[in-house]
């Protein structure tokens, strides 16, 4: 199977990689198309055997897949140069383009064709996150015209990247919020985590590893066990304790309501 990633910027070339650590389809399987000579470049750097090329035609026509990975306002362009040389009876595109309903790709992949209203093709949104390049997104699917074994097939993909989830297309905003958007509020956490360490007196690299090591054993606990993290965390405080002093210090400054507060801003902003 071969595969076109349109847009090799951070999204495209984090899911080119991360593809290319799996087992489904291989590195000199996958094209990363891009005009910008130094999204290309960096492709390069990577040591994979990519096929990389600024020829858009060249893309389409030779994937099995193509996955759709460019800036919002770079859709419309891409999509009017490229839509010609799509077989829409061979090819399933996977967009990863937020904010690009299927409606809109529906329209603009038709614009100008007599048969318009006659081209059920396959097509996919996905919702990455940047952990993708290490084989640990949280990647959601959703699917329109696609059969059983499409669906399958795009799970079977994706799957090797992390863990994935079939959802209808009206989540993908909150999906977003919470899966794509959620890495840069855990990032937040751990670099003031961090800072916190090094107030108390561990230097920075020691509360690197203090850090880290805890968020990495707290997310083990919780996968492994199985509960839900109050849980987990009853099993931290005491009476009295430092532990809950901690997070009652932490709540009066609005630890949790800040986090939700944000999830739903950029749910609404995603919608």
């Amino acid at each position: 199977m071969k595969a076109t990633i349109i847009g090799a910027g951070n999204l495209g070339g984090a899911i080119a990689v991360g593809m290319a650590n799996g087992t489904f389809i291989n590195a000199e399987d996958i094209t990363c198309v891009d005009h910008n000579p130094n999204a290309l470049e960096k492709m390069r750097a990577t040591g994979l055997p990519f096929i990389l090329t600024n020829d858009l035609k060249k893309g389409v026509q030779s994937a099995d897949i193509m996955i759709l990975a460019v800036k919002p306002h770079s859709v419309a362009n891409v999509i009017a140069e490229g839509r010609d040389w799509v077989d829409f009876d061979r090819q399933i595109l996977f967009s990863a383009v937020a904010g690009i309903s299927f409606d809109d790709m529906d329209k603009m992949l038709t614009e100008g064709r007599d048969n318009a209203e006659k081209l059920d093709f396959v097509h996919f949104r996905i919702m990455v996150n940047i952990a993708i390049a290490i084989g640990e997104s949280m990647t959601f699917i959703a699917s329109r015209n696609a059969n059983a074994a499409q669906i399958k097939l795009a799970e079977t993909i994706f799957s090797e990247m992390g863990q994935t989830m079939v959802v209808p297309e009206r989540l993908l905003g909150a999906a977003m919020a919470v899966g794509s958007c959620g890495i840069a509020y855990i990032m937040r956490y751990v670099r003031a985590a961090m800072n916190g360490a090094i107030e108390a007196g561990f230097s920075a690299p020691e509360a690197h590893t203090i850090v880290l090591q805890t968020v990495k054993g707290a997310i083990k606990l919780l996968y492994e066990n199985g509960q839900h993290p109050e849980v987990e965390i009853d099993r931290v405080i005491t009476p009295g304790g430092f532990t809950i002093r901690g997070l009652n210090a932490m709540e009066e400054n609005g630890f949790s309501s800040s986090i939700i507060a944000g999830i739903r801003e950029s749910y609404k902003s995603g919608k």
